[in-house]
């Protein structure tokens, strides 16, 4: 960080973010319409392979180095009540991960994909939103920043998911500053809270959004008013794979609360994003119209961790190794239409 303002220079970034490359999204259109196939038979899998190319800005797609990176955080508003869960089992659900006991686990393993969980101070929750701010401005900068680091190991395609006892309140609360509504709009039930459970995330996200309201057009600040850790990092993440050229495959309603903040303040910050599908928890359906993503999965997951991420990415892969490997009609001695 150089400027006195942490947050100046996360907004410098937005002035940096390169766009897709049109020569290679235009080779890659090319190729496809070469290959042994009719064009346009396999719909969505072709361009999703010409997406791939484009932001990586080459002709032919790699998918050689998949990465799936999982942020976990804790949250001083679990002390509300608001998740049936205590925030122990965010630290609970890091072991079953490094044991490889988690859904994530299996899906990275079926996929050949990377996977990546760090932790982020859970000992030390974030305060409670609806009875201070989250973070102050150079924690949440400095959380970006770490989140900034998800790609320095190298990956070609990278897929985030969170962890965090209390997230889907924080997510709901981010939703509601951003787009407006009642609370109960932007409320879900998360891990399976009961109707007394709903009413206090409810009112939790009312009082902090009473409490925050001078402080909620700009978006920086709902993120370390409102937000969490994984929210900051996966931000980060996203940004970083932006200024790298890295597509992104979206996860749920909590990794999309962190894509939101980056959409409003440029609505062209995801366009190398991908949702990987819709959840089945609270409003997702309607954040991804707002961020104008057409989710390419809905199987009625809820259960973040990157995983609604991770079976996208199975079909990304799929979808470039016809792109690559599949013959074009001079390879196979196949006549083309004339």
């Amino acid at each position: 960080m150089t400027s006195l303002l942490p947050f100046d220079d996360i907004r410098e970034m937005f002035r940096l973010m390169p766009q897709l490359d049109p020569v290679a999204e235009a080779a890659a259109r090319a190729r496809d319409l070469d290959l042994t196939k009719p064009p346009g038979a396999l719909g969505d899998l072709e361009s999703m392979a010409m997406f791939v190319a484009g932001w990586q800005g080459r002709a032919r797609p790699s998918f050689e180095r998949p990465q799936i990176v999982v942020f976990a955080g804790n949250h001083g508003v679990v002390e509300r009540g608001v998740s049936p869960y205590p925030a122990s089992v965010t630290r609970a659900m890091m072991q079953n991960f490094s044991a490889g006991g988690a859904a994530i686990n299996q899906i990275c393993g079926s996929y050949g994909l990377g996977l990546k969980v760090f932790e982020l101070a859970l000992d030390l929750p974030t305060r409670d939103i609806a009875s201070a701010a989250a973070m102050d401005e150079k924690e949440a900068a400095a959380t970006f920043a770490f989140g900034m680091e998800a790609i320095a190991g190298g990956a070609d395609v990278l897929g985030l998911g969170e962890m965090g006892i209390g997230n889907t309140t924080i997510a709901a609360a981010i939703y509601t500053a951003l787009y407006g509504g009642k609370a109960a709009d932007w409320v879900g039930r998360g891990t399976g809270v009961d109707d007394a459970g709903l009413q206090r995330k409810i009112a939790a996200v009312e009082a902090a959004l009473a409490l925050h309201k001078d402080h909620l057009r700009d978006p920086l600040e709902i993120m370390r008013r409102l937000g969490g850790r994984e929210i900051a990092a996966m931000a980060g993440a996203i940004m970083a794979a932006r200024l790298e050229r890295v597509p992104v495959v979206l996860d749920g309603y909590v990794v999309c609360a962190a894509a939101a903040l980056l959409h409003a303040v440029d609505a062209t910050a995801l366009d190398h994003c991908l949702a990987g599908h819709v959840s089945a928890e609270g409003a997702h359906a309607r954040v991804l119209a707002r961020l104008g993503k057409k989710p390419l999965l809905d199987f009625g997951m809820r259960l973040g961790e990157g995983s609604g991420a991770a079976l996208a990415m199975g079909i990304m892969k799929a979808a470039i190794a016809c792109h690559n490997d599949m013959a074009t009609f001079s390879e196979a001695g196949v006549a083309n239409k004339s």
